[in-house]
């Protein structure tokens, strides 16, 4: 019998004279530290969801973008000019797509409130779908089904450059005074902003393309980084367990920062003084919590 190692290298030929019984073994000891810390989680999500259920307000950043939206929908609506609303360029299935969606639902129910108009150019069929449905709900909510036009919601291409051009186009015919973007992006992201920023519109910009985001903060007024464009939905919806689980989240974060801290102070301590405590404590953070050694050394 021989044991096979992670690397297919194979262990020294032991002969035995009992039949080999493979255990099932439903925990994997030697990672228990990866279990404490995904119980701690899941319990801060389950426990701020609870203590927003029970009406209790959570304490949520303000996230200057969002802020930003009724001062940019109220500006286009004393200007007579429309907003416009690009979702991307990727397709439903895209999680930046679906959070571009999620904001659109804030941005249309507030321009019906307003009674101004908003175009959103699709560059998928099926984001055109959904983003009608979005935005048909968002006037039904504000009381306005009458104003609602499903023509101001239309496809363009799914070519990505065909699609910009028309866009620009757009923009540049129309002047809209205030235009969002948020979603996925590429290449097309400084010509949309640099077009926006010539016609002078009030520019709010969401992704989470690190290579794109520089583009965005260089030539809009409020850009929503990484994270602030994922917690959009709970942020302007307010529903308790979206905030619970926003909070909860955050839990992972500190438990996460905290143990990068404490590991680096350590490591940086033990090759200063050498001291054997400082070591063993490196080495527990090292092979024990993040590690496969176990819950002890």
């Amino acid at each position: 019998m021989r044991a096979v190692a992670p690397g297919n290298e194979l262990s020294t030929a032991v002969e035995t004279t009992e039949a080999v019984i493979p255990e099932m073994e439903y925990f994997v000891f030697s990672r228990v530290w990866y279990g404490i810390i995904l119980l701690a989680v899941c319990g801060s999500v389950t426990f701020f969801i609870e203590v927003a259920r029970s009406g209790r307000e959570l304490k949520i950043r303000k996230i200057a973008g969002l802020e930003a939206i009724d001062e940019a929908v109220g500006r286009a609506t004393e200007m007579g000019r429309p907003c416009l609303f690009v979702p991307g360029i990727l397709d439903i299935n895209d999680i930046q797509t679906i959070a571009g969606l999620t904001v659109l639902s804030h941005v249309a129910q507030v321009a019906a409130e307003y009674d101004a108009q908003i175009e959103v150019p699709t560059c998928r069929s099926l984001v055109m779908a959904t983003a009608r449905e979005t935005v048909e709900s968002s006037y039904l909510a504000a009381g306005r089904p009458d104003a609602y036009n499903e023509d101001n919601i239309y496809y363009v291409t799914d070519e990505q450059f065909g699609y910009v051009a028309s866009v620009t186009g757009t923009m540049v015919r129309e002047e809209p005074a205030a235009c969002f973007y948020m979603g996925a992006f590429f290449a097309e992201s400084l010509i949309l902003a640099e077009t926006g920023n010539s016609i002078g519109a009030i520019q709010v910009a969401g992704t989470a393309m690190p290579s794109q985001l520089p583009f965005f903060v260089a030539a809009c007024d409020y850009t929503l980084i990484g994270e602030e464009f994922f917690a959009a939905s709970a942020y302007l919806s307010g529903e308790p367990h979206q905030l619970g689980s926003l909070k909860g989240q955050d839990v992972g974060k500190v438990i996460g920062v905290t143990l990068l801290l404490i590991g680096c102070l350590m490591a940086t301590l033990y090759s200063v003084t050498g001291n054997e405590t400082i070591g063993t404590l490196v080495s527990f953070l090292t092979n024990n919590v993040l590690g496969g050694g176990g819950f002890l050394p």
